[in-house]
């Protein structure tokens, strides 16, 4: 069988070091795992729960059998020993003080949402199933005791406390825009979460040391819809401050010569009747307007005689963005950091901020490749890249200016980023320079090869009698060194391997792969649309969201391991 046409479960079946070490039999000295905790994390200031999680133990793991009757859920809590989460968990919820009333072990707490999160429950049905007789080995598992299970309102509480505490630190980390101008913007917390499941895997030995040390990355946005349904597609901050006759609110909705609102009644006092209360920092992403047709939304041209039909799809809510790692070796992805913005942000700022964060969450991990669709392709990330010594595989964002060939021999290179003479003639790649960080281009006198320019000018006869690099003393005629930037100072379409080459989509497309798995794990989840409401929950369920597909990739790779070992004559 040829490698290149196996699948990921295959290749991973081949693979030796991944049966032996990574199987039941090759972990069973190390199990269970013991989720990670930093030195520098306090003790939960709480003596006394009203559960307690304790780590009941793998034995029926020892039964094959069980292999493949039980969730990846299941095997999840038979092989990863959640108590030292218990201070993590504490830490991130802000608890200072052991005052107060008794609180759920907060390990309980996370286990019980990550149920639901996995079987795609609401919070109804979860808490519901959780007092079910035919769950008990949950509970039991979970930590609870006597029957005394959370409400949904401490469900909620756990979550929205989660959110809110994740950027309170203060911490934040400088993102620079362009050559003289920076951002700050903050670093989330829960995060720790993903690092501790990302060390999990390492544990596991799942994740090799050469994928470690020569990383692919790949930054990549979903946009989820809020819980709140759209009343209004201009909604921003304004709109939530109170209005009066002597200081009446401004309308974004009219600016953009929509009908809007008016303000002028009670309902508007506090908040414009069409701003949704639960869900202030959604927001509304691809077109202004709305589908259906109503002459009281605040969404309708003002003007509707003078306009054209909107189309499209607006979608309203929340954009989560993930930094993945795709492992090349045995072809799986997991992530390394998260953010949850609202769904019309811009991902560089943050994407760049992932960059600059991972030397606290690891310090070890080696970056060879960072990728990115266009919307990456701005200087904020592609500096970052740089930066960090990361070749860009980062999708080009167009310019008027590229389609302008009579510009390219100007400025010295294309519309793909590849570098031109100035009598249009294309260079040629040859190798990239890593201990230097850049791409080194030849012409190799193209000019007298029979090769075509690739921007023809009026004015030059061809071949260029004129042009001095065709003299014998320079046999590959003139070189060019491409680095963060062109000559020109534009960073835009400058990148460390060349557009559309085998290694260009061999990148792109396992990021690609990367991105789309954890978007199927999410829609799985039923999280395109999110179960909570407002920015703190929606962040923190994302969050426990990601770090669940991490551990679930956890004990999928396990029970392959396991079952490619049992397969092995003798």
């Amino acid at each position: 069988m040829v490698a290149a046409k196996l699948s990921p479960p295959q290749t991973r079946a081949q693979d030796k070091a991944f049966v032996q070490q990574c199987s039941f039999a090759g972990l069973r000295a190390q199990l269970p795992l013991r989720w990670p905790r930093s030195p520098s994390i306090p003790d939960s200031p709480k003596k006394r729960y009203r559960s307690h999680y304790l780590h009941l133990g793998c034995d029926d793991l020892e039964d094959p059998a069980n292999w493949k009757d039980k969730s990846t859920f299941d095997l999840v809590l038979r092989l990863v020993d959640f108590s030292p989460l218990r201070p993590v968990l504490a830490w991130l919820l802000g608890w200072t003080s052991a005052r107060g009333k008794v609180p759920f072990d907060p390990v309980s707490i996370f286990l019980l949402v990550s149920w639901r999160l996995v079987n795609g429950w609401s919070r109804s049905t979860t808490l519901k199933n959780l007092a079910d007789s035919r769950y008990a080995d949950y509970a039991q598992r979970f930590g609870f005791q006597n029957s005394d299970f959370p409400s949904e309102g401490g469900v909620r509480h756990f979550l929205t406390t989660l959110g809110d505490h994740s950027d309170a630190h203060g911490e934040t980390v400088s993102v620079a825009v362009d050559e003289t101008h920076t951002v700050d913007t903050a670093v989330q917390y829960l995060n720790y979460l993903l690092a501790g499941a990302v060390r999990l895997l390492r544990e596991a030995h799942l994740i090799t040391p050469q994928a470690w040390q020569a990383a692919l990355l790949c930054p990549d946005g979903q946009i989820h819809d809020a819980a709140s349904r759209m009343r209004c597609a201009f909604v921003q901050d304004g709109c939530y401050q109170r209005t009066s006759t002597e200081k009446p609110r401004p309308c974004p909705a009219k600016e953009k010569e929509k009908r809007g609102c008016d303000c002028d009644t009670l309902a508007c006092a506090q908040v414009c009747r069409h701003a949704p209360i639960r869900d202030r920092q959604a927001r509304s992403v691809y077109y202004a307007g709305s589908n259906r047709s109503d002459s009281h939304s605040p969404n309708t041209s003002a003007h509707p005689s003078g306009t054209k039909a909107e189309k499209g799809e607006l979608r309203y809510g929340y954009r989560s963005l993930a930094c993945q790692f795709a492992e090349p070796v045995r072809r799986f992805s997991f992530v390394l950091l998260d953010d949850f913005l609202a769904a019309s942000a811009r991902e560089e700022n943050p994407a760049a901020a992932f960059l600059l964060q991972l030397a606290h969450f690891y310090p070890d991990l080696v970056v060879d490749v960072a990728t990115g669709d266009a919307g990456m392709g701005y200087y904020a990330y592609l500096h970052a890249c740089y930066t960090l010594g990361a070749r860009r595989i980062v999708d080009l964002r167009a310019d008027a200016s590229d389609r302008k060939q009579s510009q390219w021999t100007i400025r010295g290179y294309d519309n793909q980023g590849r570098p031109i003479c100035p009598y249009g003639y294309a260079f040629t790649a040859n190798g990239f320079d890593a201990k230097r960080h850049r791409h080194k281009w030849f012409c190799g006198q193209a000019c007298l090869n029979g090769k075509a320019p690739r921007a023809q000018l009026h004015a030059v006869s061809y071949p260029p009698k004129e042009c001095p690099y065709q003299d014998p003393a320079h046999p590959h005629g003139k070189i060019v060194n491409v680095g963060e930037t062109f000559d020109d100072g534009s960073i835009r379409l400058a990148r460390d391997v060349p557009v559309g080459t085998p290694t260009w989509k061999r990148f792109y497309h396992r990021a690609r792969n990367a991105s789309e798995d954890r978007n199927a794990d999410l829609e799985q989840w039923s999280l395109k649309r999110l179960p909570v409401y407002g920015r703190s929950r929606g962040r923190a369920l994302i969050a426990l969201a990601d770090t669940w597909i991490n551990l679930t990739t956890l004990a999928r790779l396990v029970r392959e391991a396991t079952f490619a070992q049992s397969m092995q004559p003798g």
